[in-house]
Protein backbone atom coordinates (compact mmCIF):
# COMPACT_ATOMS: atom_id res chain seq x y z
CA UNK A 1 0.00 0.00 0.00
CA UNK A 2 1.09 3.17 -0.69
CA UNK A 3 2.60 5.82 2.15
CA UNK A 4 0.34 8.30 0.14
CA UNK A 5 -2.61 8.76 -1.81
CA UNK A 6 -0.57 10.52 -3.93
CA UNK A 7 2.42 12.07 -5.44
CA UNK A 8 2.12 15.76 -5.42
CA UNK A 9 -1.44 17.73 -4.48
CA UNK A 10 -1.96 20.84 -5.58
CA UNK A 11 -3.97 23.37 -4.26
CA UNK A 12 -4.63 26.10 -6.51
CA UNK A 13 -6.13 25.64 -10.26
CA UNK A 14 -4.49 28.37 -12.14
CA UNK A 15 -2.07 29.11 -14.84
CA UNK A 16 1.09 28.10 -12.65
CA UNK A 17 -0.91 24.70 -10.51
CA UNK A 18 -1.88 23.76 -13.89
CA UNK A 19 1.29 23.98 -15.60
CA UNK A 20 2.89 22.02 -12.41
CA UNK A 21 0.33 19.52 -12.51
CA UNK A 22 0.49 18.46 -16.28
CA UNK A 23 4.30 18.46 -16.31
CA UNK A 24 4.37 16.19 -13.34
CA UNK A 25 1.92 13.94 -14.17
CA UNK A 26 4.23 13.98 -17.65
CA UNK A 27 6.98 12.29 -15.15
CA UNK A 28 4.73 9.59 -13.71
CA UNK A 29 3.47 11.22 -10.92
CA UNK A 30 -0.10 10.72 -9.44
CA UNK A 31 -1.27 14.28 -8.91
CA UNK A 32 -4.55 16.03 -7.73
CA UNK A 33 -5.78 19.75 -7.94
CA UNK A 34 -8.19 21.39 -5.94
CA UNK A 35 -9.58 24.39 -7.26
CA UNK A 36 -12.58 25.59 -5.10
CA UNK A 37 -14.08 28.21 -7.69
CA UNK A 38 -13.11 27.96 -11.47
CA UNK A 39 -10.24 26.56 -13.27
CA UNK A 40 -7.65 29.05 -14.91
CA UNK A 41 -7.61 30.95 -11.51
CA UNK A 42 -7.07 34.85 -11.79
CA UNK A 43 -5.20 35.29 -15.47
CA UNK A 44 -8.32 33.01 -17.06
CA UNK A 45 -11.30 33.75 -15.02
CA UNK A 46 -10.82 37.30 -13.79
CA UNK A 47 -7.97 38.56 -15.23
CA UNK A 48 -5.67 38.93 -17.96
CA UNK A 49 -7.80 36.94 -20.28
CA UNK A 50 -11.30 38.85 -20.25
CA UNK A 51 -9.29 42.19 -19.87
CA UNK A 52 -7.82 42.31 -22.93
CA UNK A 53 -10.98 41.10 -24.62
CA UNK A 54 -12.40 44.47 -22.99
CA UNK A 55 -9.46 46.05 -24.18
CA UNK A 56 -9.48 45.13 -27.72
CA UNK A 57 -13.47 46.05 -28.01
CA UNK A 58 -12.72 49.25 -26.56
CA UNK A 59 -10.24 50.09 -29.17
CA UNK A 60 -13.44 49.70 -31.58
CA UNK A 61 -14.35 53.28 -30.93
CA UNK A 62 -11.09 54.39 -31.71
CA UNK A 63 -10.87 52.54 -35.16
CA UNK A 64 -14.10 54.16 -35.95
CA UNK A 65 -12.70 57.52 -34.92
CA UNK A 66 -10.12 57.53 -36.93
CA UNK A 67 -11.74 55.92 -40.35
CA UNK A 68 -12.70 59.30 -41.96
CA UNK A 69 -9.08 60.07 -42.31
CA UNK A 70 -9.10 56.79 -44.25
CA UNK A 71 -12.17 57.71 -46.38
CA UNK A 72 -14.55 55.57 -44.69
CA UNK A 73 -17.99 57.27 -43.36
CA UNK A 74 -19.36 54.75 -41.12
CA UNK A 75 -22.75 55.93 -39.90
CA UNK A 76 -23.99 56.32 -36.27
CA UNK A 77 -23.21 53.34 -34.25
CA UNK A 78 -24.14 52.09 -30.73
CA UNK A 79 -22.44 49.86 -28.36
CA UNK A 80 -24.11 46.99 -25.78
CA UNK A 81 -22.66 46.62 -22.91
CA UNK A 82 -24.72 43.17 -22.17
CA UNK A 83 -23.37 42.08 -24.91
CA UNK A 84 -19.75 42.23 -24.54
CA UNK A 85 -20.39 41.23 -21.13
CA UNK A 86 -22.30 37.92 -22.34
CA UNK A 87 -19.97 37.04 -25.25
CA UNK A 88 -17.19 37.91 -22.65
CA UNK A 89 -18.66 35.06 -20.30
CA UNK A 90 -18.89 32.51 -23.35
CA UNK A 91 -15.32 32.77 -24.28
CA UNK A 92 -13.94 32.41 -20.38
CA UNK A 93 -16.42 29.17 -19.57
CA UNK A 94 -14.92 27.91 -22.89
CA UNK A 95 -11.15 28.54 -21.55
CA UNK A 96 -11.93 26.88 -18.51
CA UNK A 97 -12.90 23.74 -19.77
CA UNK A 98 -9.96 23.40 -21.70
CA UNK A 99 -7.85 24.18 -18.45
CA UNK A 100 -9.88 21.25 -16.94
CA UNK A 101 -9.69 18.88 -19.97
CA UNK A 102 -6.17 19.49 -20.20
CA UNK A 103 -5.21 18.70 -16.43
CA UNK A 104 -7.70 15.66 -16.86
CA UNK A 105 -5.68 14.25 -20.50
CA UNK A 106 -2.55 14.71 -18.56
CA UNK A 107 -3.38 11.99 -16.47
CA UNK A 108 -3.82 14.66 -12.97
CA UNK A 109 -7.42 14.65 -11.26
CA UNK A 110 -9.53 17.71 -10.36
CA UNK A 111 -11.58 17.98 -7.64
CA UNK A 112 -13.74 20.82 -6.94
CA UNK A 113 -12.99 21.76 -3.49
CA UNK A 114 -10.94 24.03 -1.30
CA UNK A 115 -7.95 22.65 0.02
CA UNK A 116 -7.00 23.20 3.65
CA UNK A 117 -3.52 22.09 5.45
CA UNK A 118 -3.91 19.28 8.74
CA UNK A 119 -0.41 18.94 8.56
CA UNK A 120 2.57 18.63 6.34
CA UNK A 121 1.20 16.22 4.36
CA UNK A 122 -2.29 15.88 4.63
CA UNK A 123 -5.80 18.03 3.59
CA UNK A 124 -8.72 18.34 4.18
CA UNK A 125 -11.23 19.03 1.25
CA UNK A 126 -14.48 21.33 2.02
CA UNK A 127 -16.30 18.02 0.60
CA UNK A 128 -14.87 16.15 4.09
CA UNK A 129 -12.58 14.34 2.67
CA UNK A 130 -8.79 13.94 3.32
CA UNK A 131 -6.05 13.50 1.39
CA UNK A 132 -2.35 12.97 2.03
CA UNK A 133 0.31 13.69 0.05
CA UNK A 134 3.96 12.84 -0.51
CA UNK A 135 4.71 16.88 -2.08
CA UNK A 136 2.18 19.93 -1.81
CA UNK A 137 2.20 23.05 -4.14
CA UNK A 138 0.44 25.70 -3.19
CA UNK A 139 -0.59 28.26 -6.27
CA UNK A 140 -3.58 30.22 -4.54
CA UNK A 141 -2.63 33.70 -6.50
CA UNK A 142 -4.21 36.66 -5.18
CA UNK A 143 -6.96 38.74 -4.17
CA UNK A 144 -7.45 42.22 -4.32
CA UNK A 145 -6.56 44.56 -1.58
CA UNK A 146 -8.77 47.55 -0.67
CA UNK A 147 -6.17 48.82 1.74
CA UNK A 148 -7.12 50.56 4.96
CA UNK A 149 -10.80 50.78 6.66
CA UNK A 150 -12.38 54.12 4.77
CA UNK A 151 -15.88 54.99 5.29
CA UNK A 152 -18.06 53.95 2.35
CA UNK A 153 -15.58 51.08 1.46
CA UNK A 154 -18.54 48.72 0.98
CA UNK A 155 -19.47 51.06 -1.94
CA UNK A 156 -16.41 49.88 -3.81
CA UNK A 157 -16.06 47.45 -6.23
CA UNK A 158 -12.53 45.61 -7.49
CA UNK A 159 -11.68 44.66 -10.90
CA UNK A 160 -13.44 41.36 -10.11
CA UNK A 161 -16.57 42.37 -10.21
CA UNK A 162 -15.89 45.40 -13.13
CA UNK A 163 -16.00 42.60 -15.34
CA UNK A 164 -19.59 41.43 -14.21
CA UNK A 165 -21.12 45.07 -13.86
CA UNK A 166 -24.92 44.87 -15.27
CA UNK A 167 -24.37 48.21 -17.22
CA UNK A 168 -21.49 50.59 -18.73
CA UNK A 169 -21.05 53.11 -15.66
CA UNK A 170 -21.20 56.78 -17.19
CA UNK A 171 -18.89 58.22 -14.55
CA UNK A 172 -16.58 55.60 -12.64
CA UNK A 173 -13.89 56.31 -10.35
CA UNK A 174 -10.88 54.75 -10.34
CA UNK A 175 -8.62 54.50 -7.05
CA UNK A 176 -4.79 53.16 -8.26
CA UNK A 177 -1.75 54.04 -10.78
CA UNK A 178 -0.86 50.61 -11.44
CA UNK A 179 -1.50 48.02 -14.40
CA UNK A 180 -5.14 47.41 -13.61
CA UNK A 181 -6.34 50.88 -12.48
CA UNK A 182 -4.85 52.17 -15.96
CA UNK A 183 -6.12 49.75 -17.64
CA UNK A 184 -9.37 49.90 -16.42
CA UNK A 185 -9.87 53.42 -17.16
CA UNK A 186 -8.25 52.98 -20.86
CA UNK A 187 -11.14 50.45 -20.97
CA UNK A 188 -14.31 52.60 -19.76
CA UNK A 189 -13.45 55.09 -21.59
CA UNK A 190 -13.21 54.08 -24.79
CA UNK A 191 -16.59 52.49 -24.45
CA UNK A 192 -17.77 56.09 -23.20
CA UNK A 193 -17.26 56.70 -19.60
CA UNK A 194 -15.89 59.57 -17.97
CA UNK A 195 -13.47 58.41 -16.42
CA UNK A 196 -11.21 59.84 -12.66
CA UNK A 197 -8.37 58.69 -11.58
CA UNK A 198 -7.10 58.90 -8.04
CA UNK A 199 -3.66 58.04 -7.08
CA UNK A 200 -1.51 58.79 -4.00
CA UNK A 201 1.80 59.19 -5.83
CA UNK A 202 3.37 61.97 -7.71
CA UNK A 203 3.12 60.10 -10.77
CA UNK A 204 1.11 57.04 -11.87
CA UNK A 205 2.85 53.80 -12.97
CA UNK A 206 5.44 53.61 -9.97
CA UNK A 207 8.43 51.72 -10.47
CA UNK A 208 8.76 51.90 -14.28
CA UNK A 209 10.74 54.43 -16.36
CA UNK A 210 10.36 58.43 -14.86
CA UNK A 211 9.71 58.78 -19.48
CA UNK A 212 7.20 56.67 -19.45
CA UNK A 213 5.00 57.54 -16.70
CA UNK A 214 5.26 60.96 -18.57
CA UNK A 215 4.52 60.53 -21.68
CA UNK A 216 1.69 57.56 -20.38
CA UNK A 217 -0.40 60.06 -18.23
CA UNK A 218 0.19 62.89 -21.35
CA UNK A 219 -1.24 60.49 -23.40
CA UNK A 220 -4.12 59.50 -21.27
CA UNK A 221 -4.94 62.84 -20.45
CA UNK A 222 -5.39 63.78 -23.91
CA UNK A 223 -7.85 61.03 -24.13
CA UNK A 224 -9.83 62.87 -21.23
CA UNK A 225 -9.35 61.08 -18.66
CA UNK A 226 -8.72 63.04 -15.26
CA UNK A 227 -5.53 62.26 -12.89
CA UNK A 228 -5.56 63.30 -9.90
CA UNK A 229 -2.29 62.08 -7.90
CA UNK A 230 -1.01 63.50 -4.70
CA UNK A 231 -4.21 61.94 -3.15
CA UNK A 232 -6.22 59.33 -1.76
CA UNK A 233 -10.29 58.67 -1.21
CA UNK A 234 -11.07 58.91 1.90
CA UNK A 235 -14.75 58.38 2.18
CA UNK A 236 -17.27 56.83 -0.40
CA UNK A 237 -21.58 58.15 0.04
CA UNK A 238 -23.81 56.26 -1.44
CA UNK A 239 -26.94 57.85 -2.81
CA UNK A 240 -29.79 55.76 -4.57
CA UNK A 241 -27.72 54.89 -7.44
CA UNK A 242 -25.37 57.52 -7.43
CA UNK A 243 -21.82 57.94 -5.44
CA UNK A 244 -20.11 61.03 -4.16
CA UNK A 245 -16.44 60.24 -3.28
CA UNK A 246 -14.72 62.57 -0.93
CA UNK A 247 -10.83 62.55 -1.55
CA UNK A 248 -7.92 63.75 0.97
CA UNK A 249 -7.81 67.15 -0.12
CA UNK A 250 -11.51 67.93 0.41
CA UNK A 251 -12.93 68.05 -2.79
CA UNK A 252 -15.42 65.84 -4.11
CA UNK A 253 -16.43 63.30 -7.40
CA UNK A 254 -19.85 62.35 -8.04
CA UNK A 255 -19.89 58.87 -10.03
CA UNK A 256 -21.69 56.15 -10.72
CA UNK A 257 -19.20 53.60 -9.70
CA UNK A 258 -16.33 53.63 -7.91
CA UNK A 259 -13.30 51.05 -8.51
CA UNK A 260 -10.24 50.44 -6.28
CA UNK A 261 -7.25 48.89 -8.01
CA UNK A 262 -4.31 49.93 -5.50
CA UNK A 263 -2.76 46.19 -5.70
CA UNK A 264 -3.70 42.54 -4.94
CA UNK A 265 -2.46 40.61 -1.60
CA UNK A 266 -1.50 37.05 -1.67
CA UNK A 267 -4.14 34.63 -0.83
CA UNK A 268 -2.61 33.44 2.32
CA UNK A 269 -5.80 33.50 4.85
CA UNK A 270 -7.06 30.21 6.23
CA UNK A 271 -5.23 27.74 4.21
CA UNK A 272 -3.70 26.02 7.37
CA UNK A 273 -0.09 27.14 6.83
CA UNK A 274 0.69 27.64 10.49
CA UNK A 275 -0.43 24.06 11.26
CA UNK A 276 2.05 22.64 8.33
CA UNK A 277 4.85 24.98 9.40
CA UNK A 278 4.84 27.41 6.30
CA UNK A 279 6.17 30.55 7.07
CA UNK A 280 5.67 34.30 5.13
CA UNK A 281 7.91 36.59 4.18
CA UNK A 282 7.17 39.62 6.47
CA UNK A 283 8.98 41.54 4.05
CA UNK A 284 5.66 41.59 1.48
CA UNK A 285 3.02 39.04 2.84
CA UNK A 286 3.46 36.52 0.87
CA UNK A 287 4.61 33.08 1.52
CA UNK A 288 8.18 32.78 1.85
CA UNK A 289 10.36 30.75 -0.50
CA UNK A 290 14.00 30.11 -1.18
CA UNK A 291 15.31 29.86 -5.15
CA UNK A 292 13.89 26.39 -5.24
CA UNK A 293 10.36 27.61 -4.65
CA UNK A 294 10.42 25.65 -1.46
CA UNK A 295 8.72 26.71 1.39
CA UNK A 296 10.39 26.79 5.18
CA UNK A 297 8.28 23.17 5.28
CA UNK A 298 10.36 20.66 2.76
CA UNK A 299 7.75 18.63 1.08
CA UNK A 300 5.41 21.55 0.64
CA UNK A 301 6.34 24.62 -2.43
CA UNK A 302 4.76 27.79 -3.13
CA UNK A 303 4.47 29.21 -6.88
CA UNK A 304 2.73 32.43 -8.08
CA UNK A 305 1.31 35.35 -7.04
CA UNK A 306 0.97 33.98 -3.47
CA UNK A 307 4.82 34.32 -2.84
CA UNK A 308 4.55 37.90 -3.54
CA UNK A 309 8.34 37.61 -6.39
CA UNK A 310 6.92 38.71 -9.41
CA UNK A 311 3.34 38.95 -9.88
CA UNK A 312 2.99 38.16 -13.84
CA UNK A 313 0.88 34.63 -15.17
CA UNK A 314 3.80 34.04 -17.24
CA UNK A 315 6.06 34.19 -14.04
CA UNK A 316 3.65 31.71 -12.34
CA UNK A 317 3.84 29.10 -15.60
CA UNK A 318 7.83 29.17 -15.51
CA UNK A 319 7.96 28.76 -11.65
CA UNK A 320 5.31 26.20 -11.76
CA UNK A 321 7.29 23.92 -14.75
CA UNK A 322 10.48 24.43 -13.15
CA UNK A 323 9.06 23.00 -9.50
CA UNK A 324 8.36 20.20 -11.71
CA UNK A 325 11.22 19.52 -13.58
CA UNK A 326 13.38 19.69 -10.08
CA UNK A 327 11.11 17.32 -8.21
CA UNK A 328 9.76 15.29 -10.33
CA UNK A 329 11.97 15.00 -13.30
CA UNK A 330 14.93 15.16 -11.60
CA UNK A 331 16.36 18.27 -13.57
CA UNK A 332 17.07 21.13 -11.02
CA UNK A 333 15.94 24.31 -13.04
CA UNK A 334 15.62 27.83 -11.01
CA UNK A 335 13.80 30.28 -12.77
CA UNK A 336 15.89 33.56 -13.13
CA UNK A 337 13.19 36.52 -12.64
CA UNK A 338 15.66 39.03 -14.00
CA UNK A 339 15.06 41.10 -17.55
CA UNK A 340 11.35 39.58 -17.76
CA UNK A 341 9.41 41.53 -19.94
CA UNK A 342 6.07 43.11 -19.10
CA UNK A 343 3.24 45.28 -20.25
CA UNK A 344 -0.07 47.24 -19.16
CA UNK A 345 -2.46 47.45 -21.60
CA UNK A 346 -3.18 51.18 -20.82
CA UNK A 347 -4.45 53.02 -23.66
CA UNK A 348 -1.74 54.07 -24.80
CA UNK A 349 -0.13 50.66 -24.36
CA UNK A 350 3.14 50.17 -22.50
CA UNK A 351 5.53 47.75 -23.17
CA UNK A 352 9.03 47.39 -21.27
CA UNK A 353 12.14 45.09 -20.38
CA UNK A 354 15.47 45.70 -18.58
CA UNK A 355 16.35 48.69 -16.51
CA UNK A 356 15.00 51.92 -16.55
CA UNK A 357 17.20 54.87 -16.75
CA UNK A 358 17.26 55.49 -12.60
CA UNK A 359 18.17 51.50 -12.30
CA UNK A 360 20.88 51.71 -14.99
CA UNK A 361 22.35 55.00 -13.88
CA UNK A 362 22.52 53.79 -9.79
CA UNK A 363 24.08 50.56 -11.54
CA UNK A 364 26.87 51.53 -13.87
CA UNK A 365 29.00 54.12 -14.37
CA UNK A 366 28.64 54.97 -17.90
CA UNK A 367 24.90 55.27 -19.15
CA UNK A 368 23.99 56.02 -22.72
CA UNK A 369 20.31 56.78 -23.22
CA UNK A 370 18.32 56.89 -26.85
CA UNK A 371 14.81 58.06 -26.94
CA UNK A 372 12.69 59.44 -29.41
CA UNK A 373 9.20 60.06 -29.71
CA UNK A 374 7.47 60.71 -32.96
CA UNK A 375 4.17 60.73 -34.53
CA UNK A 376 3.10 57.36 -35.65
CA UNK A 377 2.12 56.92 -39.44
CA UNK A 378 -1.41 56.17 -38.83
CA UNK A 379 -2.12 59.43 -37.12
CA UNK A 380 -0.88 61.50 -40.24
CA UNK A 381 -3.96 60.22 -41.71
CA UNK A 382 -6.64 60.12 -38.93
CA UNK A 383 -5.55 62.98 -37.90
CA UNK A 384 -5.52 62.00 -34.14
CA UNK A 385 -3.02 63.95 -31.38
CA UNK A 386 -0.88 60.46 -30.39
CA UNK A 387 2.53 60.22 -30.24
CA UNK A 388 5.22 56.94 -29.59
CA UNK A 389 8.03 56.83 -26.93
CA UNK A 390 10.81 54.52 -27.71
CA UNK A 391 13.84 54.40 -25.48
CA UNK A 392 17.18 52.35 -24.90
CA UNK A 393 19.10 52.36 -21.93
CA UNK A 394 22.61 51.53 -22.71
CA UNK A 395 25.78 50.39 -20.46
CA UNK A 396 28.46 53.48 -21.82
CA UNK A 397 31.33 51.04 -21.42
CA UNK A 398 30.69 48.31 -22.93
CA UNK A 399 27.82 48.73 -25.22
CA UNK A 400 25.52 46.78 -24.33
CA UNK A 401 21.24 47.08 -23.77
CA UNK A 402 20.08 47.35 -20.84
CA UNK A 403 16.56 47.87 -20.66
CA UNK A 404 13.77 48.87 -23.82
CA UNK A 405 10.44 50.83 -23.22
CA UNK A 406 8.01 51.38 -25.63
CA UNK A 407 4.75 53.50 -25.84
CA UNK A 408 2.26 53.16 -28.21
CA UNK A 409 -0.15 50.56 -30.66
CA UNK A 410 1.43 46.92 -30.42
CA UNK A 411 4.22 48.31 -27.67
CA UNK A 412 3.55 44.69 -25.98
CA UNK A 413 4.33 42.64 -29.11
CA UNK A 414 7.51 44.46 -29.89
CA UNK A 415 8.49 44.03 -26.20
CA UNK A 416 8.19 40.15 -26.54
CA UNK A 417 10.47 40.08 -29.35
CA UNK A 418 13.40 42.76 -28.23
CA UNK A 419 13.11 40.73 -24.33
CA UNK A 420 15.06 38.10 -26.30
CA UNK A 421 18.02 40.65 -27.45
CA UNK A 422 17.90 41.56 -24.03
CA UNK A 423 18.28 38.87 -22.31
CA UNK A 424 21.26 37.62 -24.71
CA UNK A 425 23.05 40.86 -23.89
CA UNK A 426 22.96 42.43 -26.84
CA UNK A 427 24.83 45.32 -27.84
CA UNK A 428 23.42 48.59 -29.09
CA UNK A 429 25.90 48.02 -32.44
CA UNK A 430 24.11 44.62 -32.72
CA UNK A 431 21.00 46.82 -32.78
CA UNK A 432 22.71 48.89 -34.98
CA UNK A 433 23.53 46.70 -37.43
CA UNK A 434 19.97 45.34 -37.70
CA UNK A 435 19.09 46.68 -40.76
CA UNK A 436 15.36 48.79 -40.31
CA UNK A 437 11.98 46.84 -41.53
CA UNK A 438 9.86 50.03 -43.11
CA UNK A 439 7.82 51.35 -42.88
CA UNK A 440 7.12 50.44 -38.82
CA UNK A 441 7.75 51.87 -35.41
CA UNK A 442 9.76 49.40 -34.47
CA UNK A 443 12.31 50.09 -37.07
CA UNK A 444 13.71 53.59 -34.36
CA UNK A 445 14.83 50.94 -32.32
CA UNK A 446 17.48 49.89 -34.83
CA UNK A 447 17.97 53.19 -36.45
CA UNK A 448 18.51 55.64 -33.67
CA UNK A 449 22.40 56.36 -33.70
CA UNK A 450 22.77 59.06 -31.31
CA UNK A 451 22.61 59.02 -27.28
CA UNK A 452 20.10 61.82 -26.45
CA UNK A 453 21.93 61.91 -22.87
CA UNK A 454 24.97 60.23 -21.45
CA UNK A 455 25.58 60.44 -17.81
CA UNK A 456 29.07 59.49 -16.05
CA UNK A 457 29.62 59.42 -12.22
CA UNK A 458 31.67 61.61 -11.30
CA UNK A 459 33.85 59.26 -9.06
CA UNK A 460 34.20 57.28 -12.08
CA UNK A 461 35.21 60.09 -14.10
CA UNK A 462 38.15 60.90 -12.15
Amino acid sequence: MAEYDVDLFVIGGGSGGVRAARIAAGYGAKVMVAEEYRMGGTCVIRGCVPKKLFVIGSHVRHEIEDAAGFGWTIPEVSFDWPTLVANKDKEIARLEGIYTSNVEKSGAEVVKARAVLEDAHTLLLSDGKRVTAQTILIATGGRPNHGAEIPGIEHVISSDEAFHLDELPKRIVIQGGGYIALEFAGIFKGYGADVTVIYRGDNILRGFDEDVRKHVRMEMEKQGVNIITGCTIARVDKHGREFTTHLSDGSSIASDQVMFAIGRHPNVANLGLETAGVAINPNNGGIAVDAWSKTSTPNIYAIGDVTHRTNLTPVAIREGHAFADTVFGKRPVQVDHATIPTAVFSQPEVGTVGLTEAEARAQFSHVDIFKTDFRPIKATMSGRDTRVLMKLVVDGQTDRVLGCHIVGEAAAEITQAVGIAVRMKATKADFDSTIALHPTAAEELVTMRTPTARYVREAAAE
